[in-house]
């Protein structure tokens, strides 16, 4: 706590703009302390963290080992604090992304990330826009990240690959794009979700909310 205040920080290893995010945090919650950073005392400091990212996976994770994010996160979550992953950073804690011609990945969630393919198609052989861009209904499961989030809320999302997690305990949310995909993951107090809740208006401001009051526990 930083003079009576929470503080939230949004992990900076230069991968997108992180901005949108603090400022939607900002938003939910102009009571607490958001850091945009990239200095792991800082993070290790925080109440609560967040880990966020766009672009190519092999990129992001580059930079991730070369600060060392990767144990950095391990520590944070062995801490018990409140983390949420967000897209890329979602994907970044799977084992293993087919991007780029495979990237192995953090490996804190069990499972892989996935193309959606050159010609994806729906079940009635309809042809699909990949990357899948827009607004998507998901349909959660139960978790204090949802409160007050009514079922089959559309969030925002853009990616080409999607996640499968091999722990179906973990699944907090499925969405689907021509075939089913998990949305949203769980485990402990870890939360991660693929979609942009910063750009997803009502719903996704309310999971921040529900995020910067979230005690870590399920």
């Amino acid at each position: 706590m930083t003079n009576g205040k929470q503080t939230v920080a949004v992990i900076d290893y230069g991968m997108g703009n992180l901005h949108s995010v603090a400022s939607a945090l900002s938003h939910v919650a102009p009571d607490q302390n958001v850091v945009v950073t990239s200095d792991p005392a800082v993070v290790a400091a925080a109440d609560r963290v967040i880990f966020p990212g766009v672009g190519a996976i092999r990129d992001c994770m580059a930079e991730i080992k070369r600060l060392g994010f990767d144990k950095l996160l391990r520590e944070q979550i062995a801490t018990g604090k409140p983390v949420l992953g967000i897209c890329v950073g979602m994907q970044a804690l799977m084992d293993h992304s087919e991007e780029n011609g495979g990237v192995d990945c953090i490996s804190i969630l069990r499972g892989n990330v996935r193309f959606f393919g050159e010609n994806h198609r729906d079940a009635t052989d309809n042809h699909l826009k990949v990357p899948h861009m827009g607004w998507n209904q998901v349909r959660h499961n139960e978790h204090p990240l949802w409160a007050n989030i009514p079922q089959d809320s559309r969030f925002y999302f853009v990616h080409s690959f999607y996640i499968l997690a091999d722990d179906a305990s973990q699944i907090a949310a499925t969405c689907d794009y021509g075939l089913p995909f998990h949305a949203a993951l769980a485990q402990g107090n870890l939360f991660a979700v693929q979609f942009h809740p910063e750009k997803s208006h009502t719903a996704g401001l309310q999971l921040l909310k529900n995020f910067l009051h979230w005690d870590g526990k399920a």
